[in-house]
């Protein structure tokens, strides 16, 4: 089974997302759970991300899995730093489908954000709630992360598109530097997802070799997850062309690797179960 641990839906009327501007041709326009299905045949469920910092994002995502078998389930947005956090996560934590959040951390002014101390009450609900915390973030924050998750030990962080290194510049050496403190944290988990955006258009996939080897070595199967990043990926590439980037990555490592980059290391941290045709977090 492939599950896609990393897809979007927007719809334009909602108007919530501050970052998808007409300058974004090729993103901006809809898109729905039918041309997921048709962009990504060959994937067998997919967990729902937001993809704009409110709480209808939230609830608009949540109506979707309600009504497809497809969605395994949702990460949402939570304001983290209000005082009623908390409460709002514990409702939300009701749904089964709720699986846990993601701050737009990359937008942030302040990149040691997430390491302030006003944030200990959500983060401590999050742990005790069975959720997750998606960390969408670029080398610049790795430290401020770093610092958060030693303090929350039991919270499981998932580190999206593999902290967006600068792979058309080159800065290996740097990204990996960075990273290597959460690597060795056994709570963090990290997605290959997202990459080819920050190789830009006209990639060949042999430029990804160094980067998706290093995230294999530093997390190993078992701590590494699959995700298309649909649709944002379609202004450089597709799902089926990324997919076959990383399945070749991992391949060396036999058919267990697989099972776990493609599906079983996510439905793991995700805390994912079948239930019949559906799927329910616990």
């Amino acid at each position: 089974m492939i599950l896609d641990a990393h897809q979007h839906v927007w719809t334009l009327a909602r108007g919530d997302y501050g970052w998808l501007t007409p300058e974004l041709a090729g993103l901006y326009r809809d898109f729905d759970l039918a041309d997921y299905a048709g962009a990504a045949p060959f994937v067998d469920a997919s967990i729902l991300v937001q993809a704009a910092p409110t709480d209808a994002e939230t609830d608009y995502l949540l109506a979707l899995a309600e009504g497809s078998n497809q969605v395994a389930g949702v990460v949402g947005w939570v304001d983290l730093a209000s005082v009623g956090a908390p409460a709002r996560l514990a409702e939300l934590a009701a749904n089964p489908k709720f699986l846990g959040v993601r701050p737009m951390l990359q937008d942030l002014d302040d990149r040691n954000w997430i390491a302030g101390a006003e944030l200990t009450p959500a983060l401590a609900a999050l742990t005790g709630l069975g959720l997750s915390f998606d960390a969408l973030v670029r080398p610049e924050h790795l430290p401020a992360l770093a610092r958060m998750a030693a303090r929350h030990p039991d919270l499981r962080i998932i580190i999206d598109h593999g902290a967006k290194p600068d792979i058309a510049g080159g800065s290996l050496p740097d990204w990996r530097a960075a990273l290597a403190p959460l690597a060795a944290m056994p709570q963090v988990a990290c997605k290959v997802s997202g990459l080819p955006s920050e190789a830009g258009p006209g990639w060949r996939p042999e430029v990804f070799a160094p980067w998706t080897e290093t995230l294999v070595e530093m997390f190993g199967p078992e701590r590494l997850i699959w995700g298309s990043d649909w649709p944002v990926v379609t202004d450089v590439t597709d799902p089926t062309s990324w997919y076959e980037v990383v399945r070749e990555a991992v391949r060396p490592l036999g058919a267990l690797a697989m099972a776990e980059v493609f599906g079983g290391t996510a439905r793991r941290v995700y805390r994912l179960n079948r239930r019949g045709d559906g799927w329910v977090r616990g």
